[in-house]
């Protein structure tokens, strides 16, 4: 209670500030937009700025472009970042960018188009712009994207002592880092120690002596969601990345990975419902409409499936016409069943729980699971058909059909996801379309086919 509670007066909060905020932009008073934004963490303005409409936002940025820093850029949602990026002075942009990390620069420079891209490349240093664009050469979505290229790198022979010397003598480092790398004299990483264990140790102590086991390493080219499933996997804080030839090259650090695995779940959701993997509240009309017209063409053609079915009995229904109200119910419940199953497997998938190994007992389960449901609600239902109707045979009909429905929709919740994974098809895009088409059409027909043969 005390945090539902809570809750709410943050959600109130938040909105008495994005009021105060738009009152502030409609009277042109920077001062007061000054003091309200910038007690606030870049999350939250990033928040703002995404709530608001198109014309708020350009005049918002217009009265407090000073303040926009690259924390706030890199938490604006890629829907309308570019457009942020093109509302800012150039003096501005330049500024915030070079207080980014690489990896931060390149997760802004990938979702926009080639003039924005060079607009900030320009804006970078010599050294930086050239690791960036060398982490833009590698594949979208990979980990040589995702890496920083500042790396804290220590020769593998060193000790303690010498480690903590350099460390104090070093110019720059950066802003948050977890482990020092150890190296070979080729550049290759062998191991890595956590700060923890360098300021607790001895000076004598040599490095490689308190190195941590989970030490691995992963390619450049390895996809993102890959290395986030490793991290999770094994727990790691940070990773060392690696080209071709094994030299180091980047670090992975756990709050990127994270990401990932956010982005990973939010698409799936998204996939699943048929709206597409990258639509926001942010996004414009048609850019929503281009997200969802094809699934819903999709569910059309199903929809269509579905109806040739029920129309295949239009006689039986003419005769009991009863049977009309009651098809919903199967339906319904075919499908509800469905997208449990269905849920379950596209993050099994996602988490690499359900494998080839296990997809039977998985199926097996599921079956179970199915012709268990399938008999409970049966009773329900052939008890309501017989008592409540009048109708002994009726609830005969609906008992069986709801067996088979519900059966086979919890088969289909995991053997279509295992299909389109098997098939080189993402198992969360619209899986929810085909596994409610499945259980339509089964249901219908169970139930008119069972009503046809044992009413007339």
């Amino acid at each position: 209670m005390a945090e539902d509670r809570a809750e709410r007066d943050e959600e109130a909060e938040a909105a008495d500030r994005l009021d105060s905020v738009l009152a502030a932009v409609e009277a042109g008073d920077a001062g007061a937009l000054s003091a309200l934004l910038e007690p606030l963490h870049a999350a939250d303005i990033a928040d703002i700025l995404e709530q608001i409409g198109p014309s708020e936002r350009q005049a918002l940025l217009a009265l407090w472009h000073g303040g926009i820093d690259g924390e706030i850029l890199s938490e604006i949602d890629e829907s309308i970042r570019e457009e942020v990026i093109e509302s800012l002075p150039e003096e501005v942009v330049a500024e915030a960018v070079r207080e980014l990390d690489t990896d931060d620069v390149v997760d802004i420079l990938e979702d926009l188009e080639a003039p924005a891209q060079e607009r900030i490349l320009d804006a970078l240093e010599d050294a930086d712009r050239l690791a960036v664009e060398q982490a833009l050469s590698y594949p979208e979505h990979s980990a040589g994207r995702l890496m920083q290229r500042e790396v804290v790198v220590a020769p593998e022979h060193w000790t303690v002592g010498e480690a903590i010397d350099w460390l104090r003598g070093a110019e720059v480092l950066p802003d948050q880092f977890y482990h020092v790398i150890l190296t070979d004299p080729r550049m290759k990483p062998t191991g890595y120690v956590t700060l923890g264990r360098v300021l607790s140790a001895a000076r004598a102590t040599p490095l490689r002596e308190i190195s941590e086991e989970s030490f691995r390493t992963v390619r450049a080219t390895e996809e993102e969601a890959d290395v986030a499933y490793i991290f999770n996997q094994y727990h790691l804080i940070s990773c060392p990345v690696v080209d071709a030839d094994g030299r180091l090259v980047g670090v992975i650090t756990i709050d990127d990975a994270m990401n990932v695995l956010d982005e990973e779940h939010e698409e799936d959701m998204l996939r699943m419902a048929g709206v597409g993997g990258e639509s926001s509240v942010s996004d414009g009309v048609w850019e929503t409409i281009k997200g969802r017209i094809p699934w819903l063409f999709v569910n059309l053609v199903t929809a269509n499936i579905s109806a040739l079915v029920i129309g295949q009995f239009a006689g039986t229904i003419g005769q009991i016409v009863i049977l009309a109200a009651l098809m919903p119910i199967i339906a319904s419940m075919g499908g509800i069943a469905g997208t449990q199953s269905l849920t379950i497997a596209v993050r099994a998938l996602a988490t690499r729980d359900l494998t080839v190994s296990n997809a039977m007992r998985v199926v097996r389960r599921e079956a179970a699971v199915g012709v268990i449901n399938g008999l409970s609600f049966a009773l329900v239902m052939g008890l309501a058909g017989w008592l409540a109707l009048g109708m002994p045979m009726l609830g005969v009909v609906l008992a069986l059909a709801m067996i088979i429905n519900l059966c086979v929709a919890a088969l289909a919740g995991i053997l279509v996801p295992l299909a389109m994974e098997r098939l080189g098809f993402d198992p969360a895009l619209a899986s929810g379309t085909f596994v409610m088409t499945v259980t339509d059409v089964v249901g219908f027909f169970a139930f008119l086919g069972l009503a046809t043969v044992m009413l007339l």
